[in-house]
């Protein structure tokens, strides 16, 4: 349920650390991801969601996946962040437009020194992005395109702009366009929203900070598994657990990357 939208807010449990009813939009206000982050890029939280079996998308889309506890806690988490970012490959899956939608959420954000709207990153390497998307036709939305591609794409409503970088096999090399987005650009916190590749390129390059996990309480099966990170990890990591959160036996989880 969207705060502003529905009569009343949706509320979760707090498992760990300790035992309290609270609204989830509440859960995730004051974050404070920027004050965390390095003095060379921004601090990085991702946000994934997952069955129990490990999948994340039914019929190609991550929504059949969560409840409304979990979409609450999905668009709170934009409204904390100077930048989201995702991957070409979701961008045009999901069908992604603005960022952040209803007045509420914007004066969220503004009330927690943030810009009203956060920068929409996407990364494709091709620049295969189809310029009918609801983010692009959006005016109102900003979009950084991070991409190997020498081309432009065609003139869109929404004032797009670029960093190119150079590609490490088929992926890019992501360190040095989080150094710009800090440092040319002034971003101090990005959310992701994956997909697998863009993860596991995080990953690989020790890029991220946390883990929001949403893992539902459905088995999804089929083949092939869709994996949050793709590639198996290596080193494998293991993360602190800073707090449990349950909705309708939906469990949302957040760790931090040991540092």
């Amino acid at each position: 349920m969207v705060i502003g939208e529905y009569a009343q807010a949706v509320k979760v449990r707090r498992l760990y650390p300790d035992s309290a009813e609270v609204e989830a939009a509440a859960a995730i206000r004051g974050l404070g991801f920027g004050e965390r982050a390095p003095a060379d890029r921004p601090y990085v939280a991702l946000n994934m969601v997952s069955t129990l079996d490990g999948r994340i998308v039914i019929d190609g889309r991550s929504g059949p996946i969560g409840n409304d506890a979990d979409r609450e806690l999905f668009h709170g988490l934009r409204t904390q962040v100077d930048a989201v970012m995702v991957g070409a490959g979701t961008v045009r899956t999901e069908r992604y437009g603005p960022m952040v939608r209803g007045e509420e959420r914007r004066r969220a954000r503004v009330e927690d020194g943030l810009a009203p709207n956060p920068l929409a990153v996407v990364v494709s390497a091709r620049l295969n992005l189809p310029p009918d998307l609801p983010l692009l036709q959006d005016p109102d939305s900003e979009v950084l395109v991070l991409t190997a591609s020498d081309g432009d794409l065609p003139p869109t409503p929404a004032k797009v702009d670029y960093l190119r970088a150079s590609r490490n096999g088929g992926s890019l090399v992501l360190a040095p366009l989080l150094r710009r987005l800090r440092h040319d650009h002034g971003i101090r916190s990005i959310l992701c929203e994956g997909g697998p590749a863009l993860n596991e390129g995080l990953a690989h390059e020790g890029l991220l900070d946390e883990l929001f996990l949403s893992l539902a309480p459905k088995l999804a099966g089929g083949e092939p598994m869709t994996m949050i990170f793709g590639p198996t990890l290596d080193p494998i990591p293991s993360l602190e657990l800073v707090w449990v959160l349950e909705s309708e036996g939906h469990l949302f989880l957040r760790h931090r990357w040991p540092r």
